[in-house]
């Protein structure tokens, strides 16, 4: 229902359909802050007659106040909301019980890939063919030399794209400009970034800010002050996959989302260090577990860690809850992700309208930290490890 608007302004505001003075203004223009010229109405009749023709104009005002390049219209460069797990886009903001303060942001169009890039299957048509139908589904590989040498570069490569867009972030950036530094990063490197159309996921890395759980889609909302983000990349490079992610603090934050960070990356340090042969699997989630939940936190439940190498996912499952029922013991030349994702409220989830970005069902925040390790006959090496020019973003690494 239309709502009075100001009396000072009655006079000179004219209806948007039949130019008579108008006594009544759109409530959706004065929720988005929009000129009262062309929001103005005479009565009710004379709105309700205009109104299939005046919503648009919503519409065009949600997505042109949107960050990003201020001197074009995002509209006609194609810039739309994700659905249907990335295999369809629309103008309008989806439906949705929102858990938190965040909601989907448009993106841009899909990145280019230059020709010469070797591409996983499912580069062209979205659809993985090896990986889903491989016998490394059921049964843990263990790798040879010559693979654990290529996961060596890959992994070493994927650091290097991850600590790129570390660099960048800061209140003002969106996370699509984190998405294109991750894109061309590794196309510059000479490898392909993984999740890019992988099952449709529209982008090159994943960026999930505040309750955003993971796999959130990089969009045209730039970081504010105080939130945190974790970015999630992987690359293909030589054939095979190096995975890893990091949450990085935007401008000042609050102690408790610092704590969270910062429980988090230990349940990840902790986990790492019972990793050598004869482990079971399932002992992970026991450590990251026992820890979060001192810390008052809780362990999301719904996604875990994988195996990893010539298929971006594979066996092992690593889940980082107790009393799992992970199967299977560590064995040197295993390679796998030990992921954590730990959460400030409860552990349960839900899936935004895009079908990827998972965020906590009470909208509190979330973290997670990432590695690609390999077992070795003395314990672990950490493929995607912090190097001597990774940056300098956590205090309690600080010496």
């Amino acid at each position: 229902m239309a709502g009075e608007s100001d009396a000072s302004s009655i006079a000179t505001l004219s209806c948007a359909r039949c130019d008579k003075p108008a006594l009544l203004q759109c409530p959706k223009c004065v929720e988005l802050k929009l000129p009262r010229e062309g929001a103005s109405f005479c009565t009710q009749d004379c709105f309700k007659a205009a109104w299939s023709s005046h919503k648009s104009v919503h519409v065009k005002a949600q997505l042109s106040s949107v960050p990003g390049d201020q001197n074009s219209d995002l509209v006609s460069q194609g810039w739309l909301y994700c659905v249907r797990r990335g295999q369809g886009r629309t103008p309008k903001l989806p439906h949705f019980d929102w858990t938190g303060s965040l909601k989907q942001y448009p993106i841009s169009t899909k990145r280019f890939v230059p020709a010469e890039i070797d591409k996983p299957d499912w580069a062209i048509d979205g659809t993985p063919k090896i990986e889903p139908n491989s016998e490394l589904q059921h049964v843990v590989e263990i790798k040879t030399p010559e693979q654990i040498q290529r996961m060596r570069e890959t992994c070493k490569i994927a650091r290097e794209v991850l600590d790129a867009a570390a660099r960048v972030i800061r209140p003002g950036v969106t996370t699509d400009e984190i998405d294109r530094v991750v894109h061309e990063a590794t196309i510059a490197a000479g490898g392909y970034p993984s999740p890019l159309n992988y099952y449709f996921f529209p982008k090159s890395c994943c960026t999930s800010v505040n309750e955003v759980i993971c796999h959130g889609i990089p969009d045209a909302r730039k970081l504010e002050d105080g939130d945190i983000v974790n970015v999630d990349v992987t690359v293909c490079y030589k054939g095979c996959h190096g995975d890893l992610n990091e949450t990085y603090f935007v401008g000042n934050v609050d102690e408790a989302s610092r704590q969270l960070v910062k429980c988090t990356y230990e349940c990840l340090e902790k986990a790492i260090a019972i990793v050598k042969p004869g482990v079971r699997f399932r002992e992970i989630g026991e450590i990251v577990n026992r820890h979060a939940t001192m810390s008052g936190l809780s362990v999301v439940r719904s996604y875990c860690g994988h195996g990893i190498g010539d298929l971006f996912h594979c066996a092992p499952n690593i889940p980082h809850y107790a009393r799992n029922k992970a199967v299977g013991v560590m064995k040197a030349g295993q390679t796998f992700t030990i992921e954590p994702m730990i959460n400030a409220g409860s552990w349960r989830d839900r899936t935004w309208p895009d079908g990827w970005t998972a965020v906590t069902a009470d909208g509190k925040r979330s973290a997670q930290f990432e590695h690609t390790l390999l077992v070795t006959e003395t314990g672990v090496e950490v493929l995607t490890a912090r190097l001597p020019s990774s940056p300098d973003v956590y205090p309690w690494l600080k010496k």
